[in-house]
């Protein structure tokens, strides 16, 4: 994949993939490959229903129990 995708449910699960699989050890290093902001990310996310876990480095449901 090129780009991150823009559909919140694709780019969670595409981030989360890439976290998950360990082609990234951080958001910030995928962000980076992709030239996106980490905190756009997870603000974009948020908006949409979504936190990010940094103990589980992944995106989670909006109060969801870690």
């Amino acid at each position: 994949m090129d780009f991150l995708p823009n559909d919140p449910a694709i780019l969670v699960s595409s981030v989360n993939m890439y976290l998950r699989d360990g082609e990234y050890d951080s958001l910030e290093s995928l962000c980076n490959t992709f030239n996106r902001d980490p905190e756009e990310l997870k603000a974009y996310l948020a908006e949409n229903g979504y936190t990010y876990s940094t103990s589980q480095r992944q995106f989670r449901p909006t109060g969801a129990v870690e």
